[in-house]
């Protein structure tokens, strides 16, 4: 068994017991945790120091595994998701009803994407779904870009994958798919 595959074991293994991780994606580190974790989620925003009014990011690995958490989308719409996916783009489609509002904040929509990033894709698989991925930082600091960041502004995450962020200098960019609108 190789060292990424007993970490990646380990962080699924937190995810499962409901923990708060952080893993490298595209740009930066993100934090997450189970999304159906409504006490991991809480645990988050407060390490975070993130109001949960604004809402989430989840993360996938592929397009089924956002279907629990988005109501049908149009040919349209899907073919926009298929062209920016897997990548860093991340989309706001509606909600279904039964998605917590500590996901959404005060939104009927939420923030989705298919991940390109082989680590965190690999991530989703293991846990085998979604996950909540938000940058790792303290609210209203420098997103963490490495393992020695993240540690330095969380230390009280429950675990820490290690890997090399992909090559994208900033954040993914959000837009909303039913207003085609660049929120970020």
């Amino acid at each position: 068994m190789t060292s990424l595959n007993w970490r990646l074991r380990q962080a699924v293994l937190t995810l499962q017991q409901g923990g708060v991780i952080a893993y490298p994606t595209e740009a930066v580190f993100g934090v997450g945790c189970d999304p159906w974790n409504e006490e991991a989620v809480l645990e988050l925003l407060a390490l975070k120091q993130r109001p949960w009014t604004k809402g989430l990011i989840l993360i996938a690995s592929d397009f089924n595994q956002l279907q629990d958490f988005i109501e049908p989308v149009s040919a349209d719409i899907l073919q926009q998701l298929q062209a920016s996916w897997p990548g860093p783009v991340t989309w706001l489609l509606p909600a279904r009803e039964s998605v917590p509002a500590y996901l959404t904040g005060v939104h009927d929509s939420i923030a989705v994407r298919v991940t390109a990033h082989p680590l965190a894709a690999s991530l989703c698989d293991a846990f085998g779904g979604a996950i909540v991925s938000t940058s790792a930082n303290i609210t209203g600091r420098r997103p963490a870009r490495n393992v020695h960041q993240v540690r330095w502004q969380l230390p009280e995450l429950d675990y820490v994958l290690p890997g090399a962020c992909g090559g994208a200098d900033r954040p993914s960019q959000i837009r909303d798919a039913l207003s085609g609108e660049i929120i970020r």
